[in-house]
């Protein structure tokens, strides 16, 4: 499949990390959404229950990812995907990046992060 519906760069504060400052302060986080759909009705009824509304993508992402804290991204990013699986049935697969850019690491980079892929079975 080829269809997608995607958002990009949304920023969320929250509390995931292990250091403790990071549980304290906090950071943000920026998130990129890519949801695998069959778009083919969409495209023809021109009507939003034949997909999934960016709005409804934002908020069960962003509920999942800040409901609870995560030690690690990768662990935040997994809680995401199944979020959105679980709210869209009509949504194959989902890839989820998330963006650390404020990572505690004693060096200069542009971005950190992690992006995972989680599919429905059968």
């Amino acid at each position: 499949m080829t269809d997608r519906v995607f958002v990009t760069g949304l920023a969320l504060h929250a509390y995931h990390g292990v250091m403790q400052h990071e549980a304290k302060v906090g950071q943000s986080f920026r998130l990129d959404l890519v949801l695998d759909i069959d778009l083919t009705q969409a495209s023809r009824s021109d009507k939003l229950a034949d997909t999934v509304g960016y709005d409804q993508v934002v908020d069960v992402a962003s509920r999942t990812f800040c409901a609870r804290r995560y030690r690690l991204v990768e662990a935040a990013a997994g809680a995401v995907a199944d979020g959105i699986l679980d709210r869209f049935p009509q949504v194959s697969a989902v890839r989820v990046t998330i963006h650390k850019p404020h990572a505690p690491i004693a060096a200069t980079f542009d971005d950190v992060g992690v992006s995972i892929l989680r599919q429905r079975h059968g």
